[in-house]
């Protein structure tokens, strides 16, 4: 996958997406061969569930290894930072964006690690970016709006978001991408998230906020008055998502749905990062339910908003080591598990052809 910026992003995606089931006979295929190759059946775990999952969802058996992978990082800031709702200034965002831009950020390390390409896309950040970035300039809006005050998006700002996700994410698959991964920045999108997840889940504000990049308890108890008060100016319909997006959402979430929507159009899975990544999940599964079946949750953020969309989403996370970075970390490192559940189907040697020994039962 060519790390180099895109300069020929698609403009004209059809407005209706076809997201396809998955190929339950080649689901079906892979369950039958699991139980050839040598080893006791079910003795891999999860691993020959993921395996039978990636199958379906190429519509092949065995699956492809999915790589190369790209992790996209969407940023965006939040207008709800006015509130103190973060102990850090909103000017980070843009340091953030550089630091990942030129590869000194924890994704960018970890994505080496597991030869995933990034990929850092402007949505919605406040400030200017430094010239010269190697960051995709889609920005929509400079900043949301202060949802306490009025809808932190426009609608149409929402759907433009929602189209520039779509596009990144048809440029990776076209250039070869056979696992997406996201990827966020911004600060005080936890705030954000939270709002979107008590919005599609009906769960209390207190319940899915949580501390962020290191909010102590005063902040928390601001974040969850703020996450309150835009719930109850807006009272956000979730059978409306794109509604709920405006209203309290970031450009980051909205083009993460996007993102997340035009991959499963096309067959290709989508590794979930943290309560960000989650809470835009709930959104493009509001919008095509069908999504869910290409999804696979990198790790279990600590951020509990992270818990509460994985369980409405019916996703069981890959990963749980005490992670609440964001940036895609957590779901970068979940990158060489996906690929050794396909690389098992199709590397491993039957019985039949290893000359091994079945299991014989008297």
């Amino acid at each position: 996958m060519p790390t180099d910026l895109p300069t020929d992003l698609p403009t004209h995606l059809p407005t209706e997406l076809r997201i396809a089931s998955p190929d339950l006979a080649a689901v079906a295929a892979a369950d039958e061969l699991q139980g050839r190759l040598t080893k006791p059946a079910g003795s891999m775990g999860r691993l020959e569930a993921i395996g039978a999952r990636l199958a379906g969802m190429y519509a092949v058996c065995p699956p492809p290894i999915p790589e190369p992978a790209v992790v996209a990082v969407f940023a965006g800031d939040h207008g709800v930072h006015v509130h103190g709702v973060s102990p850090w200034p909103q000017e980070v965002t843009v340091q953030m964006v550089a630091n990942v831009a030129t590869g000194g950020a924890v994704v960018s390390a970890l994505a080496r690690q597991v030869g995933a390409s990034v990929l850092v896309v402007d949505v919605g950040v406040a400030g200017a970016l430094p010239q010269g970035l190697d960051v995709l300039a889609l920005r929509v809006v400079d900043g949301t709006a202060d949802a306490t005050a009025g809808p932190a998006l426009t609608r149409e700002q929402a759907i433009a978001a929602i189209d520039a996700g779509r596009r990144v994410a048809a440029h990776c698959v076209d250039e070869g991408a056979r696992l997406l991964v996201t990827g966020d920045l911004g600060i005080a999108n936890t705030t954000a998230s939270a709002a979107l997840v008590a919005a599609f889940t009906g769960a209390d504000p207190g319940a899915v906020t949580g501390p962020g990049a290191g909010s102590d308890a005063r902040t928390l108890a601001r974040k969850i008055a703020v996450v309150r008060a835009c719930l109850d100016l807006h009272r956000p319909d979730p059978a409306d998502p794109v509604g709920v997006l405006a209203a309290v959402g970031g450009a980051e979430h909205a083009a993460i749905a996007g993102f997340v929507l035009e991959a499963t159009a096309r067959r290709v899975p989508v590794l979930l990062d943290g309560v960000i990544a989650c809470a835009a999940a709930l959104a493009a599964a509001a919008l095509d339910g069908g999504v869910t079946t290409y999804l696979l949750a990198g790790h279990r953020s600590t951020e509990p908003g992270a818990s509460a969309a994985l369980a409405a989403l019916g996703l069981e996370p890959l990963l749980d080591l005490g992670l609440r970075l964001g940036e895609g970390s957590g779901a970068v490192l979940a990158v060489p598990i996906v690929q050794a559940a396909a690389r098992l189907l199709r590397e491993v040697a039957t019985f039949e052809s290893a000359g091994v020994s079945g299991r014989t039962d008297e």
